[in-house]
């Protein structure tokens, strides 16, 4: 008896197989649906207290086009380089950009060259999830700017002359301001003035026009709008830095979602951050558990009252002395997500348990919060001239010949004589000779040593200083000094570039894409799966069973991205390759290829045209279905039983779902390979989608049909053809 259960163990019956192979489908179902649905599970065993391991949850990572967001296209001066060098300075400038954008913890940025037909190189960069445009090329730079500058003795003063040009504009100004002040008050047509006598010309041919604002768009203009009625204008004269302004009010709203419909807020914070090894630009030296087991010490004897010192003993922040962790006012989307879903639970007042992001742990204190209120606005604006306008900028420093342009390395360093940190440089034998020249110049006198616009260092220069190496001493502490080195060895630019077109993709037009998207994918399906069933009977009924596993599969690969769809499809098709269908072992090596050429461990990036791809494989699954149900019918009415027709239906009509499907895969492949943007993102998800397909349709749609008992099935023929069998 023992003998005949080990034999059957080991040696298990042709139904035994179907059954095992049927559990193991189900189990990657279900690892599929955690995947896909890992935020529900949790919520679920939160819910009801349930004694289940929860899972991390993986977000889908969404393009530009579906999360919103903002994309530049630069395009690079190459005039000066060789033609065989050019493409490698431009993938310098994009390797530059990618590190810049890197260092501020922009999430997920995407960085590519791209060349026209007429040479010409460009760079394209898009910056998923952010809206504002000139924070975007603030975040970019055009190159972390290091000047050497010496003193200017010839500053230039304004004359009498030109001070008296100056007071009689401005005082023509305020009186023309003024002039339109009284039209407007008397009752004159807004939007008619402004086209008369405003000099914003952005917004002069739309009679003044600035749309809804909120305070961070243009805070003086805001600030101004706060103190008139909805329906009226300006009382009285506003001056602001540039000029006169004038302002009508022609609304007023409580920013909401437009999809929840609920009021946005925001929020009013300082945080405490300590960073750790292995977060992003940190260099403490202190592990995870020592940091944690650090800041949980901190959040015990936090208070508001003491919270601005406690971050400036303890926050590895740069500038947290001078700040004191202060985040102002913020709104959603502004900071990365932990942080924000966070600080948005909290209640005003508190200070948060810690909260660890890709920067480290935080402490936040939450010191307020409000609803964002915009005004929908008009203006007539009346510009003033300054100093400057008449003599152009004055500085007491003078630009070198020497910029960062000519800088080699940078290294902290320590002063052996009080141990505080010190930032060295090494230039380039050409920047060499100019920092010898320039100390030569300027002994026993101050160069100034600037970085993107400001001061960091004005050391007193003793003597000629030779061998190409600076020192940069400053009140920095050793994190900052880091930081520094940073933003230093980051580099300068290859070659000059200049940004072409600037665009942005809002929130609301990406939700309404992938609610459209979802919406239509759901609608193709539901009628598939109504005429597959309706059509085809049981087997119809197994295929959308499939599809349902399919779809689960698909976007949990979608998620898991590259590297671990590459091991689980290879790995899946080997094992069916072996024992099944040796056609799956070279489906395993095309899968794996075509990942190989996407490259990268990153998650699928979702665009519209990746969704249209997704789609589009549904159909080809579907297609599959349907060319082995017609050979199952034809086999079946050609007198064979069910078992044999279902094993012959499967051998003839592969043939031609294996050729259908390559041909496409190898099509998916070369788009892959040589094309960029849409028509890429639209292969990627495509051939992915139709490397699953195959695995649905041959594997999974037959094993649950296999599930089901000849004997009991040949006698209910209409469930597969819709006719009872002839006898």
């Amino acid at each position: 008896m023992s003998d005949n259960i080990l034999e059957k163990l080991l040696n298990p019956s042709r139904r035994g197989k179907v059954w095992w192979v049927f559990a193991g489908i189900i189990i990657l179902a279900l690892a599929a649906s955690l995947v896909d649905f890992g935020g529900y599970y949790n919520q679920a065993v939160d819910k009801f207290k349930a004694p289940f391991p929860k899972v991390k949850e993986i977000p889908f990572r969404l393009g530009l086009d579906l999360l919103g967001g903002t994309q530049l296209t630069y395009q690079a001066d190459v005039s000066a380089i060789a033609s065989a060098e050019k493409s490698n300075a431009v993938e310098g400038v994009r390797d530059v950009i990618e590190r810049r954008v890197n260092t501020f913890g922009v999430s997920e940025p995407n960085v590519r060259i791209n060349r026209t037909t007429s040479g010409d190189y460009r760079i394209i960069v898009e910056l998923a999830g952010i809206k504002d445009i000139n924070q975007a090329i603030k975040l970019i730079g055009e190159t972390p700017l290091l000047e050497f500058k010496e003193e200017n003795k010839e500053i230039r003063k304004i004359t009498p002359e030109e001070t008296k040009q100056l007071n009689d504009y401005n005082k023509t100004a305020e009186a023309r301001a003024t002039e339109v002040l009284g039209k407007v008050i008397s009752g004159g047509d807004f939007n008619a003035l402004a086209g008369a006598y405003s000099e914003d010309a952005k917004t002069k041919s739309s009679g003044g026009d600035l749309g809804w604002l909120k305070e961070s768009d243009q805070p003086e203009i805001y600030n101004l709008a706060k103190n008139i009625a909805v329906g009226k204008t300006s009382a009285d004269l506003a001056k602001i830095s540039g000029g006169y302004e004038i302002i009508k009010v022609e609304g007023k709203r409580v920013k909401t979602d437009p999809f929840t419909k609920t009021e946005e807020k925001e929020v009013r914070a300082s945080h405490l951050l300590i960073c750790f090894t292995g977060n992003s630009g940190c260099e403490s030296g202190f592990t995870k558990a020592e940091v944690l087991e650090k800041i949980n010490r901190l959040k015990e004897q936090a208070t508001p009252a003491n919270f601005k010192d406690l971050v400036k003993q303890n926050s590895t922040e740069p500038n947290a002395r001078e700040t004191g962790g202060d985040l102002g006012w913020f709104g959603l989307g502004q900071m990365v997500k932990p942080f924000e879903d966070a600080v948005y639970k909290q209640t005003a007042g508190t200070i948060s348990e810690p909260v660890e992001t890709d920067f480290g742990f935080h402490l936040i204190y939450k010191q307020a919060e409000r609803p964002v209120e915009e005004f929908n606005l008009r203006h007539i604006f009346i510009k003033t001239l300054t100093e400057e306008d008449i003599i152009g900028r004055q500085s007491e420093w003078k630009n070198t010949e020497l910029t960062g342009r000519n800088l080699k390395t940078a290294a902290v360093e320590f002063n052996p004589n009080d141990g505080s940190p010190e930032v060295s440089l090494v230039f380039d034998d050409e920047g060499a000779k100019m920092f010898e020249a320039i100390t030569e110049r300027n002994v026993n006198k101050p160069v100034a040593i600037y970085l993107d616009g400001y001061p960091i260092s004005v050391p007193t220069v003793n003597e000629k200083i030779t061998g190409g190496k600076a020192v940069i001493t400053g009140k920095f502490n050793i994190t900052e000094a880091k930081l520094l080195v940073q933003r230093l060895n980051a580099g300068a630019l290859p070659v000059p570039i200049n940004i072409i077109n600037q665009q942005t993709v809002g929130p609301s037009l990406g939700q309404k894409s992938v609610s459209d998207s979802t919406k239509a994918g759901l609608i193709g399906f539901v009628i598939i799966a109504l005429f597959m069933i309706a059509f085809y009977r049981l087997p119809g009924l197994m295929a959308v069973l499939a599809l349902t596993v399919y779809s689960l599969l698909v976007f949990a690969l979608f998620k898991i991205g590259f590297s671990m769809a590459a091991l689980v499809l290879v790995g899946i098709f080997l094992i069916i390759g072996i024992t099944v269908n040796g056609w799956f072992i070279l489906l395993a090596f095309l899968s794996y290829l075509i990942l190989y050429f996407i490259g990268g461990l990153a998650p699928v990036t979702l665009t519209l045209a990746g969704l249209a791809g997704a789609i589009v494989s549904v159909g080809m699954a579907v297609d599959a279905n349907i060319l082995i149900f017609a050979r199952l019918r034809e086999e079946i009415s050609s007198g064979k039983p069910l078992s044999v027709a279902l094993d012959e239906a499967f051998k003839r009509a592969w043939p031609s779902i294996r050729d259908s499907n390559f041909n496409t895969l190898l099509t998916c492949l070369i788009l892959i390979m040589f094309t960029t943007s849409a028509v890429k993102g639209f292969a990627v998800t495509l051939g992915l989608g139709v490397i699953i397909s195959m695995f649905s349709a041959i594997f999974i749609t037959r094993n649950f049909l296999s599930l089901i008992p000849s004997a009991w099935l040949e006698k209910r023929h209409a469930l597969i053809t819709g006719a009872k069998k002839n006898l």
